[in-house]
């Protein structure tokens, strides 16, 4: 699966088709060749692509050829300089991870389900083929431990019309609580062998998110220490278990597509978080991607690292 693709340390492009204006310039401009060509120079051996609905598809269900066409792109670029890469549906008609993007319905609509199918259809016919690079992210993030049952039967169908036309392709299918390792355990058993459980891990959230902006809760807490945080290796040990143990019962793999550290954090202080957890991915070859490669209050490429970075990179 993940690993037989070679996918085991990557960097998410968060910004670029998704939680941004959607403008021309911010598509054309935002990550551009020599962003793959500096990712794989530093050793990453994928990228996340997330995207949002709108990039592809209009509100009534039809297609905007643009915004595949720049998939597509991206993809190639990624196999010249030996990336593979996640797509991932970010944002879909009817939900969003982030409650400010006002999308809603979508787990109670059947106009919306039918649109998400259709969408990974689509997607299923025009990329189905690079089942050797390119894996599939159902949906980023879902949120509330209401609306499983309803994405326990949505991901069931959507999978079964993607292998319609991509029977091969890895599809990463991730629990609620914004993709927790807790909640994982809650999700049934993989539809078939080339289904993977992801998880996204920011615990403990006081510490990587502290002082963000959108978070009103911890907007105004800033100066957690790493040491203060109690996230060592044995923390994200218990944290992970449930999961590992799930994964394990299954026969199935695990994948974490999202972690990192807010950029309010000090690089100082932020490497001991990444070492730890990367130290844990390590001990039970868990494929991960780091959240993300610019920008974002979080970028990788950002100035603010260059201090630490060489050591992070070393340590994934």
């Amino acid at each position: 699966m993940l690993k037989e693709m070679g996918i085991q340390r990557g960097v998410n492009l968060g910004g670029w088709f998704s939680q941004c204006d959607y403008s021309t310039e911010r598509l054309d401009s935002f990550i551009t060749e020599p962003d793959f060509k500096q990712i794989a120079a530093w050793g990453f051996d994928h990228v996340r692509i997330p995207f949002d609905y709108n990039i592809v598809q209009n509100a009534d269900g039809s297609l905007i050829e643009d915004g595949f066409e720049r998939l597509a792109a991206a993809l190639a670029l990624c196999e010249k300089y030996g990336l593979k890469a996640v797509l991932d549906l970010h944002k879909t008609q009817g939900f969003s991870f982030d409650a400010g993007e006002h999308e809603a319905g979508f787990f109670e609509s059947e106009r919306y389900q039918a649109l998400f199918y259709s969408l990974w259809e689509e997607a299923a016919r025009r990329f189905g083929g690079m089942q050797d690079r390119v894996a599939f992210e159902l949906l980023n993030e879902v949120t509330e431990a209401k609306y499983l049952p309803a994405w326990k039967r949505i991901s069931a169908e959507v999978i079964r019309r993607i292998r319609a036309y991509a029977p091969e392709t890895v599809i990463l299918l991730g629990s609620y609580h914004h993709n927790s390792a807790r909640t994982l355990p809650e999700l049934d058993a993989p539809w078939d062998n080339r289904v993977v459980y992801n998880f996204h891990c920011y615990e403990p959230i006081e510490f990587t998110h502290q002082g963000a902006y959108w978070m009103p809760e911890l907007h105004h807490k800033t100066g957690l220490t790493f040491a203060a945080s109690g996230a060592d290796e044995q923390f994200f040990e218990e944290l992970f278990a449930p999961a590992i143990e799930k994964a394990a019962c299954e026969g199935a793999e695990l994948y974490c597509g999202e972690y990192g550290v807010i950029d309010v954090v000090p690089p100082e202080e932020a490497l001991p978080w990444y070492q730890a957890i990367n130290a844990v991915f390590k001990r039970h070859g868990i494929p991960h991607c780091l959240w993300s490669y610019k920008e974002m209050d979080f970028g990788l490429a950002d100035k603010r690292m260059d201090a630490v970075r060489a050591r992070l990179l070393n340590d994934l």
